[in-house]
């Protein structure tokens, strides 16, 4: 009678186990991804889901402004962020990440440059740098050229604007679109008329147009910097197997910049770009899912590839 109930009890304790590990299993089936509706987030978060879905799981992207953003992995409403731009985002970093509310996975692109730019026709007039912006305000109307209201990048440029930085005190910050910002570029550049805007790299940006990174900005934007993938609280342990693709989940400005350009330049679609540039880099394939399996413990790499 004793074995039969220690055989009871096990058996109760197994199914615990096994409800428990199915239920692990079914919070990391749908991965939510976070993107802030910038070019290169779009083409690194569509490699991540054309990975995933090749993994069995099921990759959803929310687009959403960077403070709410970081307030979802905080609450865990969003599970992954692969665009933590570095030092562009470092209040957001040190007030969610450094803290450990939110879990920093991998560095996943090194030496990008984030700050204002110019056409390289008013670089050469003499608008070399910050201070040489100030000194050219009425050429350029006192309008900056911005991204997204809250953005980062653009909270970076409203503190230069009222700490009157390099005599910036007076210039307004247009926000709106990276797309509208481009289109106000596109218009500038035809004209040969001033315009300042925020620039960076990787980004088409730097191929389309004959352009300058003004110097004297590196207290508030920072010298080069690189870009994070960020995760939930207790995601890594929580889903292994993601952790460990997100993790080997590195890119470079040159397959960046490949991708974005077909979308932007050729009007591809982003997934079939980033399709397209996946299966004619399969080294780089092999890369991202080395160690990593199906969400049903299977060979990762075998499945992608018959998926692909």
């Amino acid at each position: 009678m004793k074995k039969l109930g220690l055989l009871f009890v096990g058996s109760v304790l197994s199914a615990g186990l096994s409800v428990h590990a199915y239920a692990e299993d079914a919070k990391c089936s749908t991965v939510r991804l976070a993107d802030p509706g910038w070019s290169d987030i779009a083409v690194t978060n569509g490699i991540a889901s054309l990975l995933l879905d090749g993994l069995g799981y099921k990759p959803q992207v929310m687009t959403l402004g960077v403070p709410i953003i970081f307030a979802g992995l905080q609450k865990n409403q969003v599970d992954v962020f692969l665009g933590n731009w570095m030092p562009a985002q470092q209040d957001n970093y040190d007030k969610f990440v450094a803290n450990g509310e939110i879990e920093k996975v991998a560095e996943n692109l090194a030496g990008t440059e984030f700050t204002l730019a110019v056409p390289t026709y008013m670089w050469e007039k003499g608008v070399k740098t910050f201070d040489d912006l100030g000194k050219h305000g009425d050429e350029f109307d006192k309008k900056i050229y911005g991204i997204a209201a809250g953005a980062p990048g653009n909270v970076i440029i409203q503190k230069m604007i009222d700490a009157n930085e390099s005599g910036l005190g007076g210039w307004k910050l247009i926000e709106s679109s990276e797309q509208a910002m481009l289109v106000q570029v596109g218009r500038a550049v035809k004209r040969d008329q001033p315009v300042v805007f925020l620039g960076w790299t990787p980004h088409p940006m730097n191929v389309q147009y004959e352009m300058k990174y003004l110097k004297g900005g590196e207290d508030y934007f920072g010298e080069s910097g690189a870009v994070n993938t960020l995760a939930r609280k207790d995601y890594t342990s929580q889903c292994p197997n993601v952790a460990k693709l997100l993790t080997n989940l590195t890119f470079t400005q040159e397959m960046e910049n490949s991708i974005m350009n077909e979308v932007l330049s050729n009007n591809v679609r982003n997934q079939d770009a980033v399709r397209e540039w996946v299966k004619a880099n399969p080294q780089a394939v092999e890369a991202w899912l080395d160690g990593v399996k199906t969400q049903d413990g299977e060979d990762g790499l075998a499945a992608v590839k018959a998926k692909l």
